[in-house]
C-alpha cells in the first residue's frame, strides 16, 4: 500500500535522482562555483580548527607560532581550487605545508584535505599515478616521526595510509561506477541509432515495394488502354461497333486499375484501419490478365505442366507480376503483328515461369523499372529470372523459382 504522506515507492529516490542531475547540469555549465565553495568549505573548516585551538588535542608541539598554523591553514585548503584540473599538482603544492605540519609537530586537521585531490585522481586520473601520489602523501610524515620519537610511528604513518587507502578505493568505486553507467548509455545509443538504421532500412524495402506494385499496376493497365484506344481509334473508321466494343473494355479496365490502386493506397493509410484487404493476385487469376491482354489486340496461348500445387500467396503474387510484367513489354515493345505464350511448368523442386513473343527482340527492353522490379521480385524468393532475346526471334523471361518445403507434387 502506497503511503499518502510519503509518495508512492521511488519516488524520493527519483527526486534525488533528479537533484543530483541538475546539479551536475549546472556544475557542467559553471565548474568554477562548486570549485571556489568546496575551496571555501574546507578553509573555513581549517581556520576554525585554527581559530578554536582544537589543533592542540593532537598536537606534539603546542608552542607553534600563530603564523605558521595560519600559513598551514591556508596552504593545505587554497589549492584545493585547481584540485579537479590538476589534481597532482595540488597534492606537490601541499607537499612544504605538509613537511611544515610534521616538522613543528602541530598536526593541523587541515592535513587531510589532501586526501580530496586523491579520491580526484583514482576519479579522473590513470590509476598509476595513485603510487606517486601515495609517496607524495606520506613522505612529509618521515622528518616529523624522527623529530619526535616519543610518537609511535604507527600513530604518524598509520591515518595516512589507511585515510589514503580508503580514500583511492572510494575513488575506484566511482570510477568504476561511471564508466559502468557511460558503457550504458554509449549501448543505448548505439541500438538507438541501430533501431534507426533498421527503420530506415524497413522503410526503404517498404517503399521499394510500393514502387513494384504501383509500377505493375498502373504500368500494365495504362498498356492495356493504350492497345485498345489505338485498336480503336483504327476501328472507328471502318466498324464502329468494334470501336463501341473497344471504349467499354477500355472503361472496364480503367476501373480495374483505380480499383487496384485505391485499394493499396487504402493499407498505405494508418487513419484507415478497415481498408480492403482483398485477396493478392495469383496464378488463379492468369485467366482475366490474359484476356484483358487479348482484348488490348495482343493474341496469347497459356499452357500449364505438371501438377499445379499450393503456393504461398506471396510468391503467387511474385509469379503474377512477373508475367504481367512480361506481357506489359510485349504489348509496349514488340509490335503490332507480335504474339505471345506463356508457358507454367510446376516441377518436383522448382517451377519454372517461360513468357516468349514473336516480337521485335533487342537491347531497348532493359531500361526503366519493369525487368529490375521482376529481378527483386524473384530474389525474395532464391529464385532466377534471365530476360533477353529469344535465339528463334522475339524476347523471352524465363522465371525459376524453388519450390517450398511440402509443396512438391
Amino acid at each position: 500500500m502506497t503511503d499518502q504522506r510519503t509518495g508512492p515507492p521511488g519516488a524520493v529516490t527519483g527526486r534525488l535522482q533528479h537533484l543530483l542531475q541538475a546539479a551536475r547540469a549546472f556544475d557542467r555549465r559553471r565548474p568554477y562555483v562548486w570549485d571556489v565553495a568546496v575551496t571555501l568549505f574546507w578553509m573555513t573548516a581549517a581556520l576554525t580548527d585554527y581559530a578554536s585551538s582544537g589543533w592542540r588535542r593532537l598536537a606534539q608541539n603546542l608552542d607553534v607560532p600563530d603564523w605558521q598554523l595560519l600559513v598551514m591553514s591556508i596552504g593545505f585548503t587554497l589549492p584545493l581550487l585547481w584540485r579537479r584540473r590538476h589534481p597532482l599538482g595540488v597534492l606537490l603544492a601541499m607537499v612544504p605545508f605538509a613537511f611544515l605540519n610534521a616538522w613543528t609537530g602541530a598536526i593541523l586537521q587541515a592535513h587531510l584535505a589532501s586526501l580530496i585531490p586523491v579520491f580526484s585522481l583514482a576519479v579522473h586520473r590513470p590509476l598509476k599515478q595513485l603510487v606517486p601520489a601515495f609517496l607524495v602523501v606520506t613522505l612529509p610524515l618521515i622528518p616529523g616521526a624522527l623529530r619526535y620519537p616519543l610518537a609511535a610511528w604507527d600513530a604518524a604513518f598509520g591515518p595516512a595510509v589507511w585515510g589514503f587507502s580508503l580514500t583511492a578505493l572510494l575513488g575506484i568505486a566511482v570510477r568504476s561506477r561511471m564508466e559502468h553507467l557511460a558503457s550504458l548509455v554509449d549501448r543505448a545509443r548505439r541500438l538507438e541509432i541501430e533501431r534507426d538504421q533498421q527503420a530506415q532500412l524497413a522503410a526503404a524495402a517498404e517503399r521499394a515495394r510500393i514502387a513494384r506494385e504501383m509500377h505493375d499496376i498502373i504500368g500494365h493497365n495504362l498498356s492495356v488502354i493504350t492497345g485498345l484506344a489505338d485498336g480503336g481509334a483504327y476501328a472507328a473508321k471502318k466498324n464502329p461497333d468494334r470501336a463501341v466494343q473497344a471504349l467499354e473494355a477500355i472503361g472496364t479496365t480503367s476501373r480495374q486499375a483505380l480499383t487496384e490502386l485505391r485499394r493499396l493506397l487504402d493499407v498505405l493509410r494508418e487513419e484507415s484501419p478497415s481498408a480492403d484487404l482483398a485477396p493478392a493476385p495469383a496464378l488463379s487469376d492468369l485467366d482475366s490478365l490474359i484476356a484483358g491482354v487479348r482484348a488490348a489486340g495482343l493474341p496469347v496461348d497459356t499452357t500449364i505442366e505438371g501438377e499445379p500445387v499450393p503456393l504461398p500467396p506471396g510468391l503467387e503474387l511474385t509469379l503474377y507480376r512477373v508475367i504481367q510484367e512480361a506481357l506489359t513489354n510485349t504489348l509496349k515493345h514488340a509490335g503490332p503483328s507480335a504474339a505471345a505464350d506463356v508457358l507454367v511448368s510446376y516441377g518436383t523442386d522448382a517451377l519454372t515461369v517461360t513468357v516468349t513473343d514473336t516480337g521485335q527482340g533487342g537491347p531497348a527492353r532493359e531500361g526503366g523499372r519493369g525487368l529490375a522490379g521482376m529481378r527483386e521480385r524473384t530474389a525474395l524468393y532464391q529464385g532466377t529470372l534471365e530476360a533477353g532475346p529469344h535465339p528463334a526471334g522475339g524476347w523471352r523471361v524465363r522465371l525459376r523459382v524453388p519450390l517450398p518445403e511440402g509443396t512438391a507434387p
